[in-house]
């Protein structure tokens, strides 16, 4: 059998319905395999929208993302993506063409050594030597891309071994050495931390992105519900907990709560669940008191003590940990400290909008209007965060974006990704001016594959974070300006799209009627004030 065709064979065994791709020179053998199976071939415009698709199918399907490309330009245009999926725990795995085997290092047409070039943010990658060991990769790197921490690993065949004839052996067992993922926390150190915990004044506990990836939902909302304790979470948490949780505070970090940031600031004792304590969520190390007690669970024990040094570390799944701790925890009396938390929130003054729309308001009528099972993808930016703070996060919701990375463009191809995987459930896509011009040419994609999201533009006829954090920094404005925008409604419209721009407050509520109760695709571009903060 050609290694070609052992290829399908093995992403049939690992119940691979869909790829997304481009092809190219170093991958024609691998596509005639492709060509000739039940999997789905996903077209997309430009390589890197392939990771970014496979990245939003990946989760918000529970399943591995696949995606291809050939060699040379082919394979760096991957990088970003790559990147992007290692940052934020992804997993997923990429195949790459690579020129001739015999060729290797002597610089021909479209050869780069891809593996090189995306060491330091892979999970793992293997450059195929001998063919004979095809299966055996194929099935270590689904292993090791789901198991652990999440990630992207990637294989580059080069073009003559496509077509070599192996035998198709794929293997019942993975074992890897020195690849030993704990899974089950120890128990002497989980006691520790709910005696910790029972004995705290003011507990607090901090979900982040890894709950979500552990499809651990239901297990942190039993914790918070017998234990009472106060829940924050970070970005990539957003989601693991309804927003009206009466135990829900909201989200932390630079553009967070303010409520949110000083209940983390004055906890005795912190609980972070799949949390990285990133600069973003701690602003810095400093928001966090010296003097509070910190249990941190990690599923990748390098996590733990990265930035700020854990009394009681936990390294292990975030599922079979908290179903352990949900065994022995018991309610805490938290009343007055989450009434003090709360005395905290601050109302903030919105600025005019008889004029421009309101991007906030813009999200809350569209969460209103949701089913419970909706799925949103927002962009970097200001998009993002008008987004995550006023979506109301309930039932199986699911939001997307790129956190770790901020990847501009992410938001459109995650979307498509979202919305095949996904064909019963409304998909949103949320970005701004800047970011989608990064990522437009992927609504050809949208198209060929009869897919029928939202798309809301915030154009606020420039790059908003960056200008937001100028003026707040006294800097001056520079570079930042998009005066010169085409017309965005214009665009997608010759792609078969109906597209509508507002500028009247009064029309937003009845156009997302009509796009929530259409089957069809729906592009709105909304026209906001520039001044309009992400707070």
């Amino acid at each position: 059998m050609k290694l070609s065709d052992v290829l399908v064979r093995c992403l049939v065994e690992e119940n691979v319905d869909t790829v997304f791709g481009y092809p190219g020179a170093a991958v024609l053998s691998l596509y005639e395999s492709l060509r000739a199976s039940s999997i789905h071939h996903v077209l997309v415009r430009q390589e890197q929208a392939a990771v970014h698709s496979a990245s939003g199918y990946a989760r918000t399907t529970g399943k591995v993302g696949v995606c291809m490309a050939t060699s040379g330009p082919g394979a760096t245009n991957l990088v970003t993506g790559i990147a992007t999926a290692y940052m934020d725990s992804i997993p997923m795995v990429i195949f790459t063409g690579q020129v001739k085997s015999t060729l290797i290092g002597r610089d021909v047409f479209q050869e780069v050594d891809i593996t090189g070039c995306t060491e330091p943010f892979i999970k793992h990658s293997y450059l195929l030597q001998n063919p004979k060991d095809f299966p055996r990769i194929v099935k270590e790197a689904f292993y090791i891309a789901r198991t652990g921490r999440p990630g992207p690993v990637l294989i580059d065949i080069p073009m003559d071994f496509q077509d070599y004839q192996i035998d198709f052996n794929y293997p019942k067992k993975v074992e890897i050495r020195g690849y030993k993922p704990t899974v089950k926390g120890h128990v002497g150190q989980i006691k520790r931390a709910i005696k910790l915990l029972q004995h705290s004044k003011k507990p607090l506990i901090c979900v982040g992105g890894g709950v979500i990836l552990a499809h651990a939902k239901d297990e942190i909302r039993e914790l918070v519900r017998k234990s009472n304790i106060p829940v924050v979470h970070t970005l990539m948490g957003t989601g693991a907990l309804d927003t009206n949780s009466e135990f829900n505070l909201g989200m932390i970090g630079s553009h967070g709560y303010a409520h949110a940031n000083w209940a983390l600031k004055n906890a005795d004792t912190i609980l972070f669940v799949g949390a990285r304590i990133a600069d973003r969520a701690v602003a810095n190390v400093g928001i966090l008191d010296d003097n509070a007690s910190i249990i941190h669970i990690d599923v990748d024990p390098a996590e733990i003590g990265k930035i700020t040094a854990a009394n009681i570390p936990v390294v292990g799944d975030a599922k079979e940990i908290l179903n352990v701790m949900n065994e022995m925890v018991t309610p805490l009396d938290t009343v007055n400290w989450t009434k003090t938390i709360l005395d905290r929130k601050q109302l903030k003054e919105e600025i005019d909008h008889e004029t421009f729309i309101n991007p906030k308001k813009v999200i809350k009528i569209l969460s209103n209007l949701l089913d419970d099972d909706a799925i949103i993808t927002a962009d970097v930016g200001q998009n993002q965060f008008w987004t995550m703070r006023n979506m109301e996060m309930k039932g199986n919701r699911q939001m997307i974006c790129s956190g770790g990375f901020g990847t501009m463009g992410y938001s459109l191809p995650a979307c498509i990704g979202a919305c095949i995987g996904n064909k019963h459930k409304k998909v949103v896509s949320v970005f701004g001016d800047g970011s989608f011009q990064m990522s437009f040419f992927e609504l050809g994609t949208l198209i060929q594959e009869q897919v029928s999201p939202i798309m809301i533009l915030f154009n606020n006829s420039g790059l908003g974070m960056v200008r937001e954090i100028q003026r707040r920094t006294e800097l001056k404005e520079y570079g930042v300006g998009l005066p010169k925008n085409p017309d965005f409604a214009a665009i997608v419209r010759a792609y078969g799209i109906k597209a509508v721009t507002i500028s009247d407050p009064k029309q937003v509520e009845e156009a997302l009627k009509e796009a929530v109760n259409s089957n069809e695709p729906y592009f709105f571009e909304f026209i906001v004030n520039d001044k309009e903060s992400t707070l």
